[in-house]
């Protein structure tokens, strides 16, 4: 096996019939096309890595105290939805989908419709999902939106700080 590809396996010479998987070399392999050692066609290289380091998926995230308590939005962009987690606990919690309504009269303000996809499903959770991300939807051109919500404490002043969270983690 050494002969067919010496940089990418590493055989042990005590053992025939195991070979081990080097994947730094396999990484380097990939970066210089021919496996060469380190330094190599550095241009190509660092042309690669900074490839490889824009995200296919464009997602932003935001760590605040909101109330005292440790709060993490994630935000993360589709190409036929959003994603907002909004977490206390550092979980997903309950999953609620807001869609705007295509019945809508006016158009520039449509009416969004909310259903709990996962969790508990309480008139609150249908509140706090439209105070919360109605806005996304709008700035991002109606696209649905859902929102993994799990909350210790929700006020007035807790929503509009989450608020502000969301927006500073625009990804739409």
């Amino acid at each position: 096996m050494d002969d067919l590809c010496p940089a990418v396996f590493d055989d042990d010479d005590d053992d025939d019939d195991e070979a081990t998987f080097n994947l730094p070399t396999v990484l380097q392999m990939r970066v210089d096309g021919e496996g060469r050692p380190k330094g190599t066609k550095t241009s190509r290289r660092s042309e690669l890595l900074t490839m490889a380091a824009e995200s296919i998926i464009n997602s932003r995230q935001k760590e605040a105290l909101i109330n005292g308590i440790s709060t993490q939005v994630v935000c993360t962009a589709f190409s036929n939805h959003i994603l907002v987690v909004l977490t206390q606990y550092g979980k997903i919690g309950t999953i609620i989908s807001l869609l705007p309504d295509a019945t809508s009269s006016d158009i520039s303000k449509p009416m969004f419709t909310t259903k709990v996809l996962l969790g508990k499903d309480e008139a609150l959770t249908h509140v706090y999902a439209k105070n919360l991300v109605t806005f996304v939807s709008q700035a991002s051109g109606n696209r649905p939106v859902l929102l993994a919500l799990a909350l210790k404490e929700i006020n007035i002043e807790g929503i509009k700080a989450m608020k502000e969270m969301i927006k500073s983690c625009q990804v739409w």
